[in-house]
């Protein structure tokens, strides 16, 4: 199986786990929330856009609460099962689902106290690596300063351009991924002087 599926069945059996009202690392959605955006993209092509361009943003929270209202058990059939084969999502899957299940999946986990990286193969940890490295572009664009991702065997890669004082985040590509996207709940260690680290480290990595 693949990299997205798999993370996609994990997901759902961490939701299972946890529960419906459960918290996640997605501001103040729950574990439903999180399933009701995850069914709303891949199946409401006419909401979907929503999620990117601000302008169709209500049209999409109106179809994501309404998913939200949905019996528990049917939101997790749904991610569980996937995009159906009319939605492009279902031919891309690997392409746009990686990240988006491993993410979600992560959300989810360490949204609870306690929790622990996950010991991740190191081909999918190669596979991290480059999705890391695209993310980054985009999550650390407004940094005045340099970043630099390496990894623990010293392959390193700079994610992003600036003056003449550098950043040099280190971890594992699924950690370094995780902050990319935005999350701070992540096992890294930045290294620079400590105004430049401190101002990394509080961007607004959002997209």
């Amino acid at each position: 199986m693949t990299f997205a599926y798999d993370e996609r069945l994990a997901l759902v059996d961490s939701m299972v786990e946890f529960g419906p009202d459960a918290p996640t690392l997605c501001g103040e959605w729950t574990n439903r929330d999180l399933a009701a955006h995850l069914i709303v993209r891949e199946r409401r092509l006419d909401a979907a856009p929503g999620i990117m361009i601000t302008a169709l943003a209500g049209h999409t929270e109106s179809v994501r609460k309404a998913a939200a209202s949905r019996p528990w058990e049917e939101l997790l059939r749904d991610v569980r099962s996937g995009p159906p084969r009319w939605s492009p999502m279902y031919w891309l899957d690997s392409q746009v689902n990686t990240t988006e299940m491993f993410v979600h999946h992560e959300d989810v986990r360490r949204a609870h106290q306690h929790w622990v990286a996950r010991a991740l193969p190191q081909d999918r940890q190669a596979d991290l690596w480059k999705y890391a490295r695209q993310v980054a572009k985009l999550g650390y664009r407004k940094s005045d300063v340099e970043v630099i991702f390496e990894l623990p065997s010293g392959e390193s890669a700079v994610v992003h351009k600036a003056d003449t004082r550098t950043v040099v985040l280190q971890g594992e590509p699924a950690e370094l991924l995780l902050h990319a996207f935005g999350r701070n709940e992540v096992v890294i260690e930045a290294k620079g002087e400590l105004a430049d680290v401190q101002s990394v480290m509080g961007l607004d990595r959002g997209f």
